[in-house]
């Protein structure tokens, strides 16, 4: 089957911290392999940039929100799994003036369920805010 190879020049995400994991830092290029013939090169890497927004969402989705499996089965009832966890996420943005991250998520879990005091809640927030 022949293929097309795409060229992007992009500017590079570095990563933060270096735990020994997920892989080298992204370099300045992007090379896309595609069987799409009869499109630009600029609007395959639009199409590209896109769908990894979406994989972006959905990582978010199950792994800092918890969300790895559904709890039905049912439409209805993935719609109020989606709803609870977009809701959820945004008031953990709302109180902690930061993006949600698993940490965050976690503690207030312990923090519901009693396995967390207030005073370690509010601790964590504190750090959570000192940081930036």
């Amino acid at each position: 089957m022949p293929a097309r190879l795409i060229v992007i020049k992009c500017t590079p995400h570095k990563k933060r911290y270096k735990i020994g994991r997920g892989g080298p830092e992204q370099g300045e290029t992007l090379l896309i392999a595609t069987d799409i013939f009869d499109l630009e090169a600029d609007v395959i890497a639009l199409i590209f940039r896109h769908r990894w927004a979406i994989e972006i969402f959905f990582r978010f989705f199950k792994h800092v929100l918890g969300c790895r499996h559904l709890l039905s089965y049912n439409r209805n009832g993935i719609e109020l799994q989606t709803y609870a966890a977009i809701i959820a996420c945004m008031l953990i943005a709302l109180w902690t003036g930061r993006k949600p991250t698993l940490r965050t998520y976690e503690m207030l879990c312990w923090y519901f369920t009693g396995m967390a005091d207030e005073e370690e809640l509010l601790g964590h927030i504190a750090h959570l805010q000192k940081q930036d």
